[in-house]
């Protein structure tokens, strides 16, 4: 199987060039033990997980190889292992433990985790946390 290459491959001008770099796990949707009202503790509730990671230009491939890409299964799975692995009393918690997750890994140049509980009040959507480097 021959390599495609577009004709104009290499001739983006310098103005058009991507500034920044993004990765989004959107509205990751976890059952978990979470909140600390006697009526929340060992009843689990939906909790919407968004994480967006914006990534250095050498940590964003641009060849089409799979070894060398950011795993969204890893990230979709560290996410889920820390959810279930105990329960929680604070959106914020869980909001700084996957912010801290994420921002250790290399590559990393901005971060921006949110996390809502969609089921909470009849309403409104959802209320929820965000921690952001920005």
């Amino acid at each position: 199987m021959s390599e495609f290459k577009p004709v104009l491959h290499g001739l983006v001008p310098e103005g058009l060039k991507p500034r920044t770099r993004r990765i989004l796990l959107e509205d990751l949707d976890l059952p978990m033990d979470i909140g600390f009202h006697e009526f929340e503790i060992g009843r689990p509730q939906r909790v919407l997980v968004t994480v967006e990671v914006w990534l250095d230009e050498r940590s964003f491939v641009t060849d089409d190889q799979v070894d060398i890409a950011w795993n969204y299964d890893c990230l979709r799975t560290a996410i889920v292992n820390l959810a279930q692995a105990r329960r929680f009393n604070l959106q914020e918690t869980l909001a700084r433990e996957i912010y801290e997750i994420v921002a250790a890994r290399q590559g990393v140049t901005g971060l921006r985790v949110s996390t809502r509980k969609p089921d909470v009040y009849a309403d409104c959507r959802a209320v929820g946390v965000e921690l952001s480097s920005f």
